[in-house]
């Protein structure tokens, strides 16, 4: 009996995952058909860089801002989302600090992953296949650098808000606030939810550091219990690299890729220390985390 009790349990808690999972994905879909028609009516498909961002806007606030709200809203008995999606939640302050730290301490150590992911070569016989990634990748490559051109400093608060703030909040909202949630299995849940969020960026040779942010990210939130933590960290990844593009441009730096060299092709070695310092960091993290 008992393990017929367990068997039931289980049942109605995959039930109810498969049912919230069905939910999320539906009012996505529902809400990006609506952000896609909303751009046509207003800009009828003007392929200018001004259009090309409100497109970006209107897909990134209905594809993964929106729908985490709404089923927050349906799933919260107490119609709270911020409390069901864990952004009510006070912590630590040194928690946001040691979250931008390891975040930039890791940033040399993904970037000669990336490096390395980089270099991999599929079999001859996918030859065509691995073309047509090359040309993904090239294209998505363009059209970022098309969007991170900034003339002045408002242009680069726009591209921060567009290209760092919003995808933050939005993305972490989907991924780890709310598919990670309904999973439910702590090291499952932050895995699946890594290797769906590296997936739909669809890049293909950056795929396995994307994962590897996706999990650290995971794990921050786990630790803190503050969806805040992951926000702070995926803003300070994107931020970086479009300040970094910003100061090329004004002849700060010159490298406008330095946010994505750093550690890659002859700085290696620094990919190798970030690697170690990241981990020390991470433990350091999970020890004081776990005494309190």
């Amino acid at each position: 009996m008992q393990i017929f009790s367990y068997l039931c349990r289980m049942k109605n808690k995959m039930k109810e995952k498969f049912i919230r999972i069905a939910t999320w994905l539906g009012i996505m879909m529902a809400l990006t058909i609506v952000a896609l028609l909303l751009w046509q009516i207003l800009f009828h498909a003007d392929q200018s860089t001004a259009s090309l961002k409100w497109l970006q806007f209107l897909q990134t606030a209905g594809t993964f801002l929106l729908p985490p709200v709404l089923c927050a809203l349906i799933w919260d008995p107490n119609r709270r989302p911020l409390a069901w999606l864990k952004m009510d939640r006070t912590v630590p302050w040194w928690y946001y600090l040691a979250g931008v730290l390891i975040m930039v301490a890791a940033l040399p150590a993904i970037n000669l992953i990336a490096d390395l992911n980089g270099r991999v070569q599929l079999p001859e016989s996918l030859d065509s296949i691995e073309q047509f990634l090359k040309q993904q990748e090239e294209a998505a490559a363009a059209l970022t650098e098309r969007f991170l051109q900034a003339d002045n400093f408002g242009v680069l608060l726009i591209n921060i808000a567009l290209m760092a703030l919003l995808p933050a909040i939005a993305e972490e909202l989907s991924f780890r606030g709310t598919l990670q949630q309904i999973l439910g299995n702590k090291h499952i849940a932050i895995w699946v939810t890594a290797i769906i969020f590296s997936a739909i960026h669809m890049q293909f040779y950056g795929f396995i550091p994307r994962m590897l942010i996706g999990a650290l990210l995971g794990y921050m939130f786990v630790w803190t219990g503050s969806l805040w933590i992951p926000v702070l960290m995926h803003f300070t990844n994107n931020g970086l690299a479009v300040l970094a593009f910003y100061l090329f441009d004004e002849h700060t730096v010159d490298n406008k890729n330095i946010a994505d060299s750093i550690g890659a092709g002859d700085t290696w070695w620094l990919g190798c220390i970030s690697l170690v310092i990241t981990c020390l960091g991470l433990l350091i993290f999970y020890r004081r985390t776990h005494k309190q």
